[in-house]
């Protein structure tokens, strides 16, 4: 069974952020995921597309932003000219989730459609045909270091089986809570890839040996 690893950087060390990608990639991590919050759609402020910017020339790995703000339309332009190679955005948050999937599509950026713990996996359905993947939220949105939500192993897997109904190919991506006790579990009900941020980025344990303790328990459940 195949999976894939992105940190998140919004628990990173913002003043030592290149070289904590640089150990990201190293360690064997598939990307990077970066929060953009505009402090509107979720309360906090992040980063904005020029952090995108700044992180390519240092890293190989796949830039998966996940855009948390009102409108996101207005951030693909930039996004895909800094870089990004995978963009997810709200479906709570946009106007025209049709016409926003073609403009990513135009973009030639992997097209992503983010949920929150509390919209049910129908709100999407409409618009499987259309994206790469899905990403489903575990914690509430906004706030790293938050408890996973355990009614989402349930949504994983209910998604995984319809998307084997309708036999199309959509990845599914998990983001919130995520750490070594249970990644394992997550990918085992269905996910293609997890998002983990303080679970890689801590004072307690170094960034590879982070990353390895949650590939090792990964392959004890899987």
């Amino acid at each position: 069974m195949s999976y894939k690893i992105f940190p998140s950087i919004l628990s990173a060390d913002f003043a030592n952020l290149a070289n904590e990608v640089t150990e990201c990639e190293a360690a064997g991590a598939t990307g990077i995921h970066i929060d953009i919050m505009d402090g509107h759609f979720v309360p906090p402020i992040t980063f904005g597309p020029m952090i995108v910017k700044s992180i390519k020339p240092v890293t190989n790995l796949i830039l998966d932003i996940h855009l948390m703000v009102i409108d996101p339309n207005r951030y693909f332009h930039e996004l895909s000219d800094f870089g990004a190679d995978s963009i997810s955005f709200h479906v709570e948050s946009s106007k025209n989730i049709k016409s926003d999937l073609e403009l990513l599509s135009d973009l030639g950026v992997k097209r992503s459609l983010a949920i929150n713990p509390d919209t049910p996996i129908n709100q999407i359905v409409p618009f499987l045909s259309q994206v790469d993947q899905v990403l489903i939220m575990s914690v509430k949105p906004g706030y790293g270091g938050q408890q996973f939500i355990s009614s989402s192993i349930d949504k994983i897997a209910d998604l995984k089986n319809l998307i084997k109904e309708k036999k199309i190919s959509v990845d599914i991506q998990v983001d919130g809570g995520i750490n070594a006790e249970n990644a394992g579990q997550v990918i085992l009900a269905g996910a293609d890839s997890i998002v983990a941020g303080s679970a890689v980025f801590n004072i307690y344990g170094s960034i590879p040996n982070n990353i390895d303790e949650i590939i090792s328990n990964i392959k004890k459940e899987v």
